[in-house]
């Protein structure tokens, strides 16, 4: 396994195959700190790496999925008010450091689940967009909350929720930036499933992630890659895509196993090769 980046505000729990990252702040409802920003796709991308994971489950502790964005560190940066070359320059690669932190959940090849409870604001919004699944709690609470202190919101959710949600939807969560329930949510297709709370949540979401990791992480992270590539192509390149793919790899040794298992009526045990 390769070797997990340090962090004081992310912390990393493995079952089986099932890796859970912590938002691990809760002292101040796991806001963003400016460490977060790097620490967290460092360690995404450690997952990534490493063969034995086949799930990401991304997760909070205390009472807040996260609050967003720290805004008490970030003042400085938000309150520039130099209108050099330099500092929009600055300025410009700071915002696209940040958006590299959630599309590192985007990019890579294992299945992301978002388990959120309580408070999931602004950058928690980019950040559960990335996602391939949104589980919830009925206490969750959703805001793209940037519109509210009069900004637009810049790490990702403008970009990925009219994926998830319809337009008009989402026109009207941008403009009004207000608060939608864990419902709601669900109603409008931002959460597959809305639970009881934060404990019957975290524990379905494992029960889910550990569902997909049965399968072979050969074909999961297939899927995930010709759904990430057709979401871009027209009908026709993306079943082009598709086939390509598999003359690529249907002939694995997963496959193998699958019928093996099926005819000597056991269980498979896939390796992804």
């Amino acid at each position: 396994m390769p070797q997990l980046p340090e962090s004081e505000v992310v912390s990393v729990e493995i079952s089986g195959h099932v890796a859970t990252v912590w938002l691990d702040r809760p002292e101040k409802l796991n806001a963003m700190a400016p460490e977060f920003w790097t620490d967290f796709p460092a360690i995404i991308e450690a997952l990534g790496a490493d063969d034995s994971v086949r799930v990401i489950v991304i997760a909070g502790r205390g009472r807040a999925f996260t609050v967003g964005i720290d805004l008490m560190a970030f003042a400085p940066m938000m309150g520039i008010t130099e209108s050099s070359v330099a500092s929009r320059r600055g300025l410009y690669a700071e915002i696209k450091h940040m958006q590299e932190t959630f599309t590192s959940l985007a990019k890579s090849a294992k299945p992301v689940i978002a388990a959120v409870h309580g408070y999931c604001l602004g950058g928690g919004s980019d950040l559960i967009t990335a996602c391939d699944i949104r589980l919830a709690s009925a206490d969750a609470i959703f805001s793209v909350r940037e519109t509210k202190i009069g900004m637009v919101a810049d790490v990702g959710t403008m970009q990925r929720l009219p994926d998830i949600i319809e337009p008009g939807r989402v026109a009207e969560l941008v403009y009004t930036g207000r608060d939608v329930t864990a419902d709601e949510a669900a109603q409008i297709g931002l959460v597959s499933h809305v639970y009881p709370d934060a404990a019957s949540l975290h524990k379905e979401a494992m029960a889910m992630a550990e569902e997909i990791a049965a399968n072979s992480p050969l074909a999961v992270q297939g899927a995930k890659q010709v759904l990430r590539a057709g979401r871009d192509l027209p009908i026709d390149a993306a079943l082009d895509y598709m086939a390509v793919w598999n003359a690529g790899f249907l002939t694995s040794n997963d496959l193998k196993e699958a019928v093996s298992a099926y005819f000597e009526k056991r269980p498979p045990h896939f390796d992804g090769t």
